[in-house]
């Protein structure tokens, strides 16, 4: 009598209910799951191969025709923005930034983890804001590690021909910082492209179209064109590693260094909100 007593005294008062996960247990969550996928580590290293390697290419072939034309007197010597940062290698990181971005979403989807992870934490706008600090912390530390290495392997080959740049030279830090800052833009717009899609895919194709392909179908010859052109990406990061002053004669259809900084900003800032909006109201 007195065991069924105390069970049912229990029982009474239901379930104890466990306290909500934290947000830094949402982070550590997601730095779990995404250092899990095998294919992260060998694509983060093997991106960062390319992209500097490309850097070194596109350098030792100045560094030839430097040898050649006599360019290695020259006092004081130019800064090559796109030795350092050649636009091949850089397309090529918007490319897998955008791509494994949308992976740390889809990959849920197609396993079905995402019902375990919404059963788990029902505020799904968190795990989605988990995901993007995540995603934004891992690709701005690659961005800065590839960064920093296409420049620094660019100049000390370039330096043969004592044609190379300090980082205080004009420009530099402003490409620099420019293109360590791509790759976490192109993450976070290809998570939120995956939120929105959630089929592999449908979501690899969109981010293909939207960041490299999209671009190329808007020219700099008519206003409209140009406008929507310089609200892409890759056009802003163009502008921002381009170190000349813009054409007088096009000055009006030129992007600006100050609207190339907020369309760095914009583009991340719009894919999280969207994907944080529409994870909360629909169904897995």
């Amino acid at each position: 009598m007195t065991t069924i007593t105390s069970v049912s005294s229990i029982t009474s008062y239901g379930p104890v209910a466990e306290p909500p996960a934290r947000f830094r247990d949402l982070l550590a969550a997601e730095w779990i799951k995404m250092r899990s996928l095998r294919s992260t580590p060998w694509t983060i290293a093997l991106i960062i191969v390319f992209v500097i390697g490309s850097a070194a290419v596109a350098a030792l072939a100045n560094h030839r025709n430097f040898g050649g034309s006599g360019a290695s007197m020259r006092q004081p010597p130019d800064f090559l923005p796109f030795d350092a940062y050649p636009p091949a290698g850089y397309m090529t990181l918007m490319l897998v930034a955008g791509s494994m971005g949308a992976i740390t979403v889809v990959s849920e989807y197609s396993s079905g983890l995402i019902r375990t992870t919404t059963v788990a934490v029902p505020a799904r706008g968190s795990v989605v804001l988990a995901k993007a600090v995540v995603t934004a912390g891992v690709w701005t530390a690659v961005g800065t590690a590839i960064s920093t290495g296409s420049f620094l392997v660019s100049q000390a080959i370039l330096n043969g021909r004592h044609a190379g740049v300090s980082i205080t030279h004009p420009g530099v830090f402003r490409a620099l910082v420019a293109s360590a800052l791509l790759a976490p833009v192109c993450a976070l717009v290809g998570l939120g492209l995956a939120v929105l899609i959630r089929h592999s895919a449908a979501t690899m194709v969109t981010s293909v179209f939207t960041l490299l392909m999209l671009p190329t179908l808007f020219s700099q010859s008519e206003r409209w064109s140009a406008d929507v052109s310089h609200v892409m990406p890759v056009t802003a990061w163009k502008r921002l590693v381009q170190n000349w002053p813009p054409d007088p004669g096009s000055l009006g259809y030129t992007a600006t260094v100050g609207g190339s900084w907020i369309v760095y900003a914009v583009w991340p800032l719009v894919a999280v909100v969207l994907a944080v909006v529409v994870v909360r109201r629909r169904d897995v």
